[in-house]
């Protein structure tokens, strides 16, 4: 049972963003600080990728884990009211970015995902995202 009004949780859940999260402006920040140069959202691409890299032939999806329900991660639990809902939902937009990433993959595209939990550790994933994106160069 959901402790908020239906009123509430509509408010709520209307004011989670899908451009300009926090997890996309750390990425955004690490990546321009090391002096790489970037599109954002570019709507020609298979699921309008967070972050294109079109030097580097790159793309970078930063995924939040319930969203995008990250495997074994603790932030990726279910919600326990409107299962199915959920289930399915969820299940979608797992579906979707798979999809999304066999197209990019297809045309050419390097993909990289980089999931909200990996950002407590921000050096890391920093260390990786250049080590990939200089392999390309």
């Amino acid at each position: 049972m959901d402790v908020l009004t239906s009123e509430q949780r509509s408010r709520n859940m209307a004011a989670i963003k899908g451009v300009n999260t926090r997890p996309e402006l750390v990425v955004r920040r690490m990546l321009h600080s090391r002096g790489f140069r970037f599109r954002l959202h570019r709507k020609d691409l298979p699921g309008r990728p967070d972050i294109v890299l079109p030097k580097y032939k790159s793309v970078v999806f930063v995924n939040g884990c319930f969203w995008h329900q990250h495997a074994g991660c603790k932030f990726a639990g279910k919600p326990i009211s409107r299962e199915e809902y959920w289930n399915s939902k969820l299940a979608r937009n797992m579906a979707r970015d798979a999809d999304n990433i066999s197209k990019l993959t297809e045309l050419g595209w390097r993909v990289i995902v980089v999931w909200e939990c990996e950002l407590r550790d921000a050096d890391t994933v920093a260390t990786r995202l250049a080590n990939c994106l200089k392999q390309c160069a």
